[in-house]
């Protein structure tokens, strides 16, 4: 499973990508956090607002092992802008996946 965090801004590079590289299935979620960048101050009718969560986006992708490394690579060419904020990809193991329409486990399920 590949969970990678990016910029919203950079999710329709990423996606063509992902496409050009044989992965078509994902799932794209609207996630606000913080990392290095510790957010920043805007003012507002003389208030000072810290805002310290920033929009993200998730993309979860489960993928069989020969194609974690050309997903990955994906992401990293179509997300890198080389500043801070350009996101972290995590790679976890799946232990276990079900097609429900067809009942297809494993490898089969992922596809």
């Amino acid at each position: 499973m590949i969970t990678a965090i990016n910029q919203p801004e950079k999710l329709t590079d990423v996606k063509q990508a992902l496409f050009e590289a044989n992965v078509s299935k994902m799932t794209v979620t609207n996630v606000i956090g913080c990392g290095q960048q510790m957010g920043y101050k805007e003012t507002y009718r003389g208030a000072v607002s810290e805002i310290n969560l920033l929009k993200k986006v998730e993309l979860q992708i489960a993928v069989n092992e020969e194609f974690v490394q050309p997903t990955v690579d994906a992401i990293i060419k179509a997300a890198r802008t080389g500043k801070i904020g350009d996101g972290k990809i995590f790679i976890t193991t799946l232990d276990e996946c079900i097609r429900i329409r067809t009942g297809e486990k494993g490898k089969d399920a992922i596809g």
